[in-house]
């Protein structure tokens, strides 16, 4: 008798291209616009899809995602973005779901603004968020593995970034944190998701 593989053998799972895993990523982003993942949800499913070996791997990450459906009519967006967060001698805090606007300003003045990316839907490639502090503050939080750039300028205060410990993963969108600060200050923080 020729020693052979029993007939319940299991087939190795095709290896998954490089075609497959970029096609993937594009069904998360579009996930990610539609409202149906998280910021932080399109990060760790992105580091996972660039991760895979097989086709399998990838499907299990786009399965709980609809087909692509037609665009909702002219006129009526799905979600509102936010655009403006305001703060005059008082707060504004943004956390969960929300969809914060490509171009997004934060004003404190004598007052706080928490904006908390964790859990929002970043529908572009980047987000660039223009942050006031007049005599007041704005955290921004964003979760690990995300790249995050602060730039402007402080007279009296303070802008500051914490980075994370986590690599940046590909794929994700870039966050540009603009900082104008007067007797206050931004800081840009790197947390875990909630």
């Amino acid at each position: 008798m020729s020693a052979q593989e029993p007939p319940d053998a299991r087939v190795p799972a095709l290896r998954a291209s490089d075609a497959e895993r970029e096609r993937a990523v594009l069904a998360l982003r579009d996930g990610a616009a539609e409202g149906r993942l998280t910021f932080d949800e399109l990060a760790r499913r992105v580091e996972l899809a660039y991760g895979a070996t097989s086709g399998g791997e990838l499907e299990q990450l786009v399965a709980d995602l609809p087909a692509p459906i037609p665009p909702a009519s002219p006129g009526r967006p799905v979600r509102k973005r936010r655009r403006w967060s305001i703060a005059i001698m008082g707060g504004v805090d943004r956390r969960g779901r929300w969809l914060p606007a490509p171009r997004s300003v934060a004003v404190a003045l004598m007052g706080g603004v928490d904006l908390d990316l964790r859990d929002a839907t970043i529908e572009e490639d980047e987000l660039v968020i223009t942050a006031v502090a007049v005599m007041g503050g704005i955290d921004v939080i964003v979760p690990e593995g995300v790249e995050v750039h602060l730039s402007g300028f402080a007279v009296m205060g303070g802008n500051d970034q914490q980075f994370g410990s986590t690599p940046v993963r590909p794929g994700t969108p870039v966050v540009h944190v603009r900082a104008f600060s007067l007797m206050g200050g931004v800081d840009v923080k790197v947390k875990r998701a909630a």
